[in-house]
């Protein structure tokens, strides 16, 4: 990374009239200190936010020339090897405009930080960090999936186009080790016990598997760097800056020289430079829960100070945003996430969401049941809070509708469900789940069915189907924000309302509706004479007795008020 002393220095003068201690930090959201910044897209509502996941190495692959490097080239498990997706094919992909046309107003990648150069087995064959969960360097990009420049002109080509960027990160562990990839000091990680997930101690002080360092997050006691991390970046000729941009940090937070603040520098440093705007945060329950307070803060100054010095270029005046992986928590467990032992609020350690497992089995059930649950939570139990809900996951082996029998249920549960919503690439093409040869989590993970998008009709109108949707739920943060409320039993109707400071979003939707005549009610939400369009079949109808009528083949309506 580039040294940036006039970052250092401006904190150094922001805060060195504070004292130098080891306190808890506060979580609280940083204040905008009136800054006044375009509003690109003012009505974006994280609590509402449409986030595409992708894995780096799977979805499109931009540039040929960085498909192999530190001789990974040994035979691997099925899908167990890089694929050679690639930074630059994100970013082509939003040029295209393929996240726009799909109404994704936030991509989360895997991580892209430098992973360990050799394979190891895990019982299903060779397999390389392609994944991006395995780091060696922190500091540096994977050269696999591109350079400092790639990533630069992806997050401006993202912002630019009102897309947010979340970037992936682990503070848990490194990555396994290797013949290539020595481990890393005892006084950085643990190498046993292996975690038993029953108590909170045997599930934050041990290791996921085996050969997985687990990163002793809990230390308070000062470490110096791995001497194969000096002689790393000795070679690479950046010794001097990377020593002297831990110094400043140092120096200005007054944090001991502990594993984790190590860590939490190098991971802020990508806000502070790219405007980054927001962490996933992997492993979250295996860390102690104060290190993840610790990384919202330190993100959240970086942000402040990169809105300030970049004003031209921020999207709204949303707070830096985290979003958080506690494997298994689901909405029904409220805030809390039970350890056995001890129970644990994640939302009251720096993440505004967490990831709901629970959508892929509330999914098979009626719409209603669905969408008044997590209306009444998230507007109780969750508000001011958020979670973000998914169908199908990377790791998740139990996905909703793993065959992909009726995608386009999916997408109806997926996006029009109150929350947030995580689209994982190939849901909206129906790329498939089950690979033939391949062992554990490596069938969620093929390449990107782009063929497919070309040439099968049916893919092509899956996609359609979920572009409608998409952009729809983009354009009205009540979809995911708002109250829900039925509105008609037979046909199934229900109105969305969302209302903050003087701005106010409303949308009538059907499902599951006749094909050709059908009449809907709009009653309480929409008044006679009003003009409204269906953004569904495109055609304009006048609210007459408190209803609509529409007369085509399509069995759902998307009612906003006309343009």
């Amino acid at each position: 990374m580039k040294n940036v002393f006039l970052f250092g220095l401006f904190f150094i003068a922001l805060i060195s009239c504070q004292p130098k201690s080891k306190e808890k930090l506060e979580t609280s959201d940083p204040v905008e200190d009136s800054l006044e910044v375009p509003k690109k897209n003012p009505n974006f509502q994280w609590e509402a936010a449409t986030v595409y996941f992708l894995l780096t190495d799977r979805f499109n692959n931009g540039n040929t020339h960085n498909d192999l490097n530190f001789n990974r080239d040994k035979e691997t498990g099925k899908l167990r090897g890089f694929l050679g997706g690639d930074i630059q094919g994100i970013t082509d992909k939003i040029k295209e405009g393929y996240f726009n046309d799909l109404g994704v107003n936030a991509i989360w990648f895997t991580p892209v930080v430098e992973q360990i150069h050799g394979a190891t087995d895990e019982g299903t064959g060779n397999t390389y960090g392609y994944h991006g969960y395995w780091a060696k360097d922190w500091t540096a990009l994977d050269p696999n999936f591109g350079t400092n420049k790639d990533l630069d002109i992806l997050i401006k080509t993202a912002h630019e186009n009102g897309i947010r960027i979340l970037l992936d990160v682990v503070l848990n562990h490194t990555g396994p080790v290797t013949a290539e990839d020595p481990v890393w000091p005892e006084e950085w990680v643990r190498t046993s016990p292996t975690c038993e997930f029953t108590t909170y101690d045997n599930t934050t002080a041990c290791t996921l598997v085996e050969n997985l360092p687990d990163i002793l997050t809990e230390s308070d006691a000062t470490v110096n760097l791995p001497d194969a991390l000096l002689a790393k970046w000795k070679a690479e000729g950046r010794l001097s800056e990377e020593l002297d941009e831990l110094e400043l940090f140092f120096d200005r937070t007054g944090y001991p020289r502990a594993p984790r603040f190590y860590i939490i520098k190098w991971l802020t440093d990508y806000v502070n430079k790219y405007g980054v705007d927001g962490f996933r945060v992997d492993t979250v329950k295996h860390v102690n829960e104060n290190s993840w307070s610790e990384l919202y803060k330190e993100a959240s100054l970086a942000f402040e100070l990169w809105k300030k010095k970049n004003k031209d270029k921020v999207l709204d005046n949303n707070p830096f945003y985290m979003v958080g992986e506690v494997y298994n928590y689901g909405i029904s467990g409220g805030q809390e996430f039970d350890l056995g032992d001890k129970k644990v609020n994640y939302f009251d350690n720096g993440f505004k969401s967490l990831i709901n497992f629970e959508l892929k089995t509330d999914a098979k059930k009626d719409y209603e049941t669905i969408f008044s649950k997590y209306s009444k939570l998230l507007h109780t139990t969750f508000k001011d809070k958020s979670i973000l809900n998914y169908l199908t996951s990377h790791d998740d082996g139990q996905p909703y509708d793993q065959t992909r029998t009726d995608p386009k249920r999916a997408a109806n549960v997926l996006l029009l469900t109150p929350g947030a919503s995580q689209i994982y690439y190939g849901d909206e093409t129906a790329r498939s789940l089950t690979i033939e040869g391949t062992e554990g989590d490596a069938t969620l993970r093929s390449f990107m069915n782009w063929e497919e998008l070309d040439s099968l009709p049916k893919t092509k109108e899956t996609l359609a189907h979920w572009q409608k949707l998409g952009t729809f739920r983009n354009d009205h943060p009540a979809i995911g924000a708002g109250i829900h409320k039925r509105i008609t039993k037979a046909p199934y109707v229900f109105s969305r309302y969302f209302t903050k400071d003087d701005y106010v979003d409303k949308v009538v939707i059907g499902l599951n509706l006749p094909k050709g005549k059908k009449t809907i009610s709009v009653k309480g939400i929409f008044g006679d004479g009003t003009k409204l369009y269906d953004r569904y079949s495109n055609t304009e109808v006048t609210v007459a007795n408190s209803t609509v009528i529409l007369e085509n083949d399509a069995e759902i309506v998307l009612l906003e008020l006309k343009k």
